[in-house]
């Protein structure tokens, strides 16, 4: 055989190799290493086919071992494609429990852990290579001598920033539980029902189709980006933010390959929560980017088609008239819900919370007035008015009371007035079409 090394950057090296290789006898085997900076010369394509051509005369066998390759098409028909798999839960466990060994033989005494923290560290360990995965095991062992569900915190952590350097997605440390949303029963329920199958643990799992994710059409600010942060916190799982301003790119084909690296980097991160917020924004339907929303659209429903991992998909959208059909047909989502302003007592429990969160009193307030007075508001914009009220209540040095929080909902415009046209449209178009968010009740 033969053995080249290319600096980096010497392309002319490239092309000497390349050479030598068509030529060189007798028949040998090749490996070039992290050779797909140079593929994308013309004349090396043509080399690398001309040996390809001449197998019969001369069986030169050339691998290209890489991290990331990309056969050119002139060549595809004479290439075999191989792709190591990444270590399986039973090589990871055999990982972790080495790194383990190596502490034991080093400090004399046993790596202390219990099996649900281990556990999750070898989960939360899948999907990166054994390389990164011994560091990471071994970064949590040793700083101790002990597992704990911190370290598999930590971990996961790790984990994203290796998969994410270009920060398209984000990680979304801050989420929340079902008890931190006011409203939204149904959907609610219908999540809780399904924890047990995205999650399954021993032979006791329920035998059902596992969960691919919901659509949260509704006004804006009444809670849809909080449902989803609240799906990753009641199932305990990861929550990864698609941030579609940031996928699109001038350039060429960069903006598909931000996409197909971000819903790869959630795949690797399964179990886990995808939100895509307001994911009307970068799908639009319209031809004005040179068809690249609608490759980004075609690239999306088919990812959520063929993926096997535990991903569950929260995405959220306030404008209907925006969605591309293909997005909300039948089977794309388990399930469409509309998210709807707060009913009336809704709305005391969100004066409730935001209140309490201020370190006050709830029960010193007369929450069906401020329920009454605030009537259209979206859960958000009752927070402002209790946030507004404060700043009020602090500048006439008073204690905040009720009638500071009806001031500001008295010479507060909500949303849903100011644009009440699109809200009635929203509220039709939804009514045949999704299932309520929340039980029956009051709203304004």
């Amino acid at each position: 055989g033969s053995t080249s090394r290319l600096e980096q950057g010497s392309h002319r090296d490239a092309t000497a190799v390349l050479t030598h290789i068509r030529t060189a006898a007798p028949a040998s085997l090749f490996a070039l290493m992290d050779f797909h900076p140079y593929l994308e010369h013309p004349m090396r394509v043509r080399l690398l086919k001309e040996i390809a051509l001449a197998h019969e005369s001369l069986p030169h066998t050339v691998i290209l071992v890489s991290p990331a390759l990309t056969i050119p098409p002139e060549i595809q028909q004479f290439a075999v494609s191989f792709h190591l798999s990444l270590p399986n839960r039973s090589e990871l466990e055999t990982l972790v429990g080495g790194v383990a060994e190596e502490w034991m033989q080093v400090k004399g005494s046993s790596v202390t852990t219990n099996t649900a923290s281990f556990d999750l560290l070898v989960r939360n360990l899948s999907g990166l290579p054994l390389s990164d995965a011994r560091r990471l095991a071994r970064t949590a062992v040793f700083d101790d001598g002990a597992i704990t569900q911190e370290d598999a915190q930590s971990v996961m952590q790790a984990k994203y920033q290796l998969l994410n350097r270009d920060g398209v997605l984000a990680f979304e440390y801050d989420t929340a539980t079902f008890a931190d949303i006011a409203g939204l029963e149904r959907l609610k329920s219908w999540l809780d029902k399904r924890k047990a199958v995205f999650l399954p643990s021993g032979s006791e799992a329920p035998k059902l189709d596992a969960p691919k994710g919901v659509l949260l059409l509704g006004v804006q600010g009444c809670g849809k980006s909080l449902a989803a942060k609240a799906v990753a916190g009641a199932w305990g799982v990861p929550l990864l933010r698609l941030d579609f301003g940031a996928i699109y790119q001038k350039y060429i084909g960069e903006t598909e390959k931000n996409l197909r690296e971000s819903l790869e980097s959630a795949r690797v991160m399964a179990p886990c929560v995808l939100w895509l917020d307001e994911i009307e924004k970068g799908l639009s339907t319209g031809d004005v980017d040179g068809g690249t929303s609608r490759r980004i659209l075609g690239m999306l429903l088919t990812w959520m088609a063929e993926k096997k991992e535990p991903v569950f998909i929260v995405a959220t959208a306030n404008d209907i008239e925006q969605l591309p059909p293909e997005l909300i047909r039948k089977g794309r989502f388990d399930e469409i819900f509309f998210v709807d302003l707060p009913s009336d007592d809704v709305r005391k429990t969100i004066f409730r919370v935001h209140i309490k969160k201020r370190e006050l009193d709830p029960e010193t307030f007369d929450l069906a007035a401020l329920a009454a007075a605030s009537a259209s508001f979206s859960g958000a914009e009752i927070e402002q008015a209790v946030v507004a009220a404060r700043y009020s209540a602090a500048a006439s040095s008073e204690a905040l009371t009720t009638e500071h929080i009806l001031a500001e909902l008295r010479q507060t415009k909500p949303l849903a007035v100011v644009m009440a046209e699109k809200v009635d449209y929203l509220r039709s178009w939804a009514r045949d079409r999704t299932i309520p968010a929340d039980e029956p009740g009051t709203t304004g």
